[in-house]
């Protein structure tokens, strides 16, 4: 069996994560006689009441740098409450959850979907209920070709993971950000907020706003485009989405949950190195040594704002 790197630098960190997080192995993904675990972790307060964020990566099996970015900042994480006081009392405030490889056997098999060829972003319980708008958006012609939402009532074992992770780990806070992180799309990094499905507007506009204002005068080089979703293309059955719109009605609007699409620009790596575009892996991760580290960089200060803002949300709110 050939190595499953990202596997193996997961399980790495996930024994220096040890003394400071609760680890499960959410599902197992058996195919071809290997069985893939999903694995989820909290770390931080046991109130599940608290702040949380919330950080998801290889939802999509090609775009292994998610993850890679993902794992590089729980490895910081883990050495840095070692020793850092500060970094432990921002955990005492809140909850940090996490799945590193939402789809660990399509990762390993270099798939963008599932092994049943569902492409999860495609496949929340909501695609039951929309057409098809192109195949981009979503379509059940067959599973061989990207972008399969799945069959009416079809729900991929990956894609009920994460929603019964979220539902158990993010439903009870009374502030939530999640960010899931991609690549794949555009000639620059974009922060996406809700919605995918349609432009109608968001609920939570306005603080989705503030948030752009606060990275824009915290991060003033930052180099993200922060928009709603819609503005670059529809999509049918997204499960963030159906989570979003179950929360705000499960908390009638009281109670804030966000969830962020990190989706990193791969056109401009291929752009820089054209001869990625002649392999499924270069379409959608940084190839060349120096670029890759740079990536592996530059979200570190994003994710470690984020975990502020959710912390301090009732302060920043009012910035």
């Amino acid at each position: 069996m050939k190595k499953f790197v990202e596997q193996e630098k997961l399980n790495r960190t996930l024994e220096l994560l040890q003394p400071y997080a609760d680890i499960e192995t959410l599902a197992k993904v058996d195919h071809d006689g290997s069985s893939f675990p999903i694995y989820g972790l909290s770390m931080g307060s046991k109130d599940k009441k608290a702040p949380v964020l919330g950080l998801f990566a290889g939802v999509h099996g090609l775009e292994k740098i998610g993850s890679h970015v993902l794992i590089q900042h729980l490895n910081y994480l883990a050495h840095l409450l070692k020793w850092n006081q500060a970094a432990r009392e921002l955990m005492k405030k809140t909850r940090l959850v996490c799945i590193p490889i939402v789809n660990p056997a399509g990762m390993f098999h270099n798939r963008r979907s599932t092994m049943t060829g569902i492409d999860i972003i495609r496949n929340g319980p909501d695609c039951m209920k929309v057409g098809p708008k192109n195949l981009v958006s979503g379509h059940r012609i067959s599973p061989k070709l990207p972008w399969y939402m799945g069959q009416p009532g079809e729900m991929a074992l990956e894609t009920k993971t994460l929603i019964n992770f979220v539902k158990k780990e993010i439903y009870p806070s009374d502030f939530a950000f999640t960010l899931d992180l991609h690549s794949g799309f555009g000639l620059r990094d974009r922060l996406w907020f809700p919605y995918s499905k349609n432009k109608s507007p968001f609920p939570f506009y306005k603080i989705a706003q503030h948030f752009k204002t606060s990275i824009k005068k915290g991060m003033p080089y930052h180099i993200y485009k922060v928009e709603p979703q819609s503005e670059s293309y529809l999509i049918n059955g997204d499960p963030w989405d159906h989570l979003f719109d179950e929360y705000y009605k499960l908390h009638f609007g009281k109670k804030i949950f966000i969830p962020w699409t990190l989706e990193m620009g791969s056109w401009l790596w291929v752009r820089k190195n054209p001869k990625q575009i002649f392999s499924f892996k270069g379409m959608f991760n940084p190839v060349v040594s120096h670029r890759y580290k740079r990536v592996l960089r530059r979200h570190r200060f994003l994710l470690n704002y984020l975990h502020q803002v959710v912390c301090h949300w009732q302060e920043w709110s009012k910035v």
